[in-house]
């Protein structure tokens, strides 16, 4: 265990606490509820939404900007939208050293503000559909914060699109939230169960919310991303129709979709350990990290000499040669251990008379040596490896955390222990869902979309449900 972080055993709040600090990924700021990312959380963001971009672009969609301020007027408009997010607004009430006509809010969301440009950008079926992603921060104003998990001031993406019909805003959504578990799974390394919200969790002002959910290592799940299908609610109350091909002239159908920097905190609980950061290698900003041994200037000159032909030709931002003479490798190693690098190579005098190195997996620990000749190659190789070995590891604990239970008393009892709970439940009674939370802090996670048929009494009130859903705490 890493000096000055808590065992996940003794504290997990705490080690989570502790790898965030010493791994130098984000601080709290003098604005209570906001954080700092610094440099090796930021890095990991980038990564995050270079690929995710790169995702959303490939399926059609472009990004603008839309404006952080939003009348209150507009929060307005959709009366479910704003009993949803009241509570959470942050808002301007002075600006140039006068007091506001109308306050400006702080957006918690965008689609009010983006749907008053559309009002502008859509007059016939020829403009659509109408696919926008935005990057942006947005400020939810909660009570209770934890870096990177739930923050007042945040960093997201939200998708807003707009479609001609029904079907197809249903598909964008449905397409959406199958785009966030392949990014879940190929990048985070981190499986998730996907399916739909009850309408007691679903999005204020939608349908219907689709999402993504994942397990931590304390049996918690987390929801990662979430996509929803808003129907005509946000069309009618800004008024945005188009003329379709029939000359009738028709409200838009919607969607928003988005996931933010709480995956981040997210892929912390489902990789690192009691050693520190744990970081899947395709979302690694550093990925290899090389370490010269040395005693004396002429051994200095000598390995970092090789160190520098050996990594000649490879990408600058796939390595790093640690050549700070001011630490000894022992503090390099622990330091890199504790920022999660993937792979750690260590290279000596004897190393280099051999023209091999010594490699270091940061997820089993694991060492090996290799050849210099092909390293580039092998080195790929083996972060592949890291990569697969991740997800099976937080894939077969996922498995081994998922149970089945039928009982209420049983289920009472176990849920305490955490994980994944296929429960009958009547769903559709809002009273269920608030006896089910108050009674054990859990809530329905999902309605999973690849639900078996098979029918069975809700374990609360005994009414005959048709399928189970998924149940857990939750952060």
């Amino acid at each position: 265990m890493a000096k000055g972080i808590t065992s996940r055993s003794e504290d997990y709040s705490q080690w989570y606490i502790d790898v965030v600090r010493k791994a130098e990924m984000a601080e709290h700021s003098p604005v209570k509820g906001c954080m700092v990312i610094k440099p090796t959380g930021y890095g990991i963001w980038e990564k995050i939404q270079a690929n995710l971009d790169r995702m959303f672009k490939e399926t059609g969609h472009v990004n603008a900007y839309f404006p952080m301020l939003i009348p209150e007027s507009f929060l307005k408009r959709e009366a479910e939208h704003v009993e949803g997010f009241a509570p959470e607004c942050a808002v301007v009430t002075h600006g140039g050293g006068k007091k506001l006509e109308e306050p400006l809010v702080l957006r918690p969301t965008s689609e009010t503000i983006i749907w008053d440009s559309y009002r502008n950008w859509i007059s016939s079926y020829r403009d659509l559909p109408l696919l926008i992603n935005q990057w942006a921060n947005v400020v939810r104003w909660e009570m209770r914060t934890r870096l990177f998990l739930r923050t007042t001031e945040f960093l997201w993406q939200e998708g807003h699109t707009a479609h001609a019909t029904h079907e197809e805003a249903e598909e964008e959504a449905y397409k959406m939230v199958h785009v966030y578990r392949r990014f879940a799974e190929e990048f985070l390394a981190m499986p998730v169960l996907v399916g739909k919200k009850t309408n007691k969790e679903k999005f204020a002002g939608a349908l219907h919310t689709y999402c993504i959910e994942a397990l931590m290592q304390d049996g918690k799940a987390l929801q990662a991303g979430t996509s929803h299908h808003l129907g005509q609610n946000f069309a009618k109350a800004f008024d945005v129709k188009f003329q379709d091909k029939d000359k009738e002239l028709k409200y838009v159908y919607a969607t928003s979709w988005g996931v933010s920097t709480r995956l981040i905190g997210g892929m912390i609980m489902t990789h690192s350990d009691d050693n520190g950061l744990v970081t899947p290698p395709r979302l690694a900003p550093l990925p290899v990290v090389i370490v010269p041994i040395y005693r004396d200037d002429a051994q200095m000159a000598a390995v970092v000499g090789k160190a520098r032909e050996m990594t000649k030709g490879w990408d600058p931002l796939s390595y790093k040669i640690d050549d700070r003479d001011h630490y000894k490798p022992g503090y390099k190693f622990n330091e890199w251990e504790l920022k999660g690098i993937p792979i750690r190579i260590e290279i000596g005098p004897r190393d280099v008379e051999n023209n091999e190195v010594v490699v270091a997996r940061r997820d089993t620990g694991e060492k090996v040596t290799l050849p210099m000749e092909g390293l580039r190659e092998k080195l790929d190789t083996l972060l592949d490896a890291i990569q697969a070995n991740l997800f099976a590891v937080a894939q077969a604990r996922t498995e081994a955390n998922t149970h089945t239970v039928d009982d209420y008393n049983e289920y009472k009892t176990r849920i305490k222990d955490g994980g994944f709970f296929r429960v009958f439940l009547d769903h559709e009674n809002p009273e269920v869902e608030n006896r089910l939370q108050e009674d054990t802090k859990s809530t329905v996670r999902c309605i999973p979309f690849d639900a078996p048929e098979e029918e069975g009494p809700c374990m609360i009130t005994g009414k005959l449900c048709k399928y189970r859903v998924y149940t857990a705490q939750s952060y």
